[in-house]
């Protein structure tokens, strides 16, 4: 890994882990670890990195408790000092003033007791519930998502669809409008799981560029068609992409990006089977491509060969993501339960 600092800070703050996901960490490096050691870069963020160009650093807002029923205009002019009446009116027409976190603009709007009034010195953003998507975790480099089936990650400039990119992106721009977050890895729209972002570009390319070092474990639950009778297995190809844009494995050595599937058999019935998957590269779609290989399609997955619907997605969820992290050289590793439609095929 690079020791370079990220050129620009995120104004966030952390976020706690949330959901059904379970996160550990530990140093990096530590026994038990299945790659050697890695360096992790240690320190803190520069603070002084987000002012450059003379940006400010923070939007500084100020709050008031309502005592007592009032009018908007007339709670402010009284309460807030150093501003004139027109001034106020002013920011109250840019949009800088919210009651209970929802933006006003009204100058005449009721005012009822216990509620939180906020001036802000830009205008402010309504906050809108994230769907599809739920933080795990979020510092001041990263962002840890679990993304449900059905939610893109990225989707192009011309595509206007809700992604979990462009929500992330309204999410760290709450805090500064210059915030921006960095795709490091993606899953496909109908995967589900654990996934993560980066919030600075320097980030993002010291990640990226060392992606096999930093990236401990990313580990899958597969519900593939048939009974797959070895308890384990490994999956090797060259995968190519064809001119429909489907991917497949080249028949001849070398032709293609080189691709590797370790799996093991969870449960298995006449009809269907539960692996758990491990990537050791991270090819498109590399997963369905080899589940295909095999003759055990992934369930829903109509492109790569299925033909079973039984649980109205496909069979695919992102369970694990274990990685360095870029900052404080910790060891951090998300989980994400097994979903539960995975496992109705099974019960009797």
């Amino acid at each position: 890994m690079n020791n370079r600092k990220p050129n620009r800070k995120n104004h966030t703050k952390s976020t706690p882990n949330t959901g059904n996901a379970k996160r550990s960490h530990k140093p990096a490096g530590k026994s038990g670890s299945h790659r050697p050691e890695a360096r992790g870069k240690t320190g803190v963020f520069d603070k002084n990195a987000a002012q450059e160009q003379g940006k400010p650093e923070k939007n500084v807002a100020k709050t008031y408790i309502v005592q007592e029923p009032a009018e908007l205009l007339n709670f402010l002019v009284e309460h807030v000092s150093g501003m004139g009446r027109n001034s106020i009116k002013s920011a109250l027409a840019r949009g800088q003033v919210s009651v209970n976190g929802i933006p006003r603009t009204v100058f005449n709007f009721p005012l009822e007791q216990g509620q939180t009034v906020v001036l802000s010195k830009e205008k402010i953003t309504p906050v809108v519930p994230l769907t599809g998507l739920r933080i795990l975790h979020e510092d001041e480099a990263i962002i840890v998502i679990h993304k449900d089936a059905g939610l893109l990650s990225v989707a192009s400039a011309q595509e206007q669809e809700v992604t979990a990119y462009r929500q992330l992106t309204a999410h760290v721009r709450r805090e500064h409008p210059y915030n921006r977050i960095f795709v490091l890895h993606r899953l496909d729209r109908d995967t589900s799981g654990v996934m993560m972002f980066a919030k600075s570009e320097a980030i993002q390319q010291e990640m990226q560029q060392a992606w096999k070092e930093v990236v401990y474990e990313r580990t899958y639950i597969a519900l593939v068609e048939g009974q797959v009778k070895k308890a384990a297995g490994t999956i090797t190809s060259w995968l190519k992409e064809s001119k429909t844009l489907k991917m497949y494995s080249s028949p001849y050595p070398n032709d293609g990006q080189h691709a590797v599937t370790h799996y093991k058999l969870l449960q298995a019935n006449r009809h269907f089977s539960l692996l758990e998957v491990r990537l050791e590269t991270g090819r498109k779609n590399q997963i369905r491509v080899h589940m295909e290989d095999i003759g055990h399609p992934i369930v829903g997955d109509k492109k790569y060969g299925s033909k079973a619907k039984s649980i109205g997605r496909l069979g695919l969820h992102a369970r694990v993501l274990s990685f360095i992290h870029p900052v404080t050289g910790v060891l951090l590793r998300f989980e994400s339960d097994i979903p539960k439609t995975f496992l109705n095929p099974f019960r009797e």
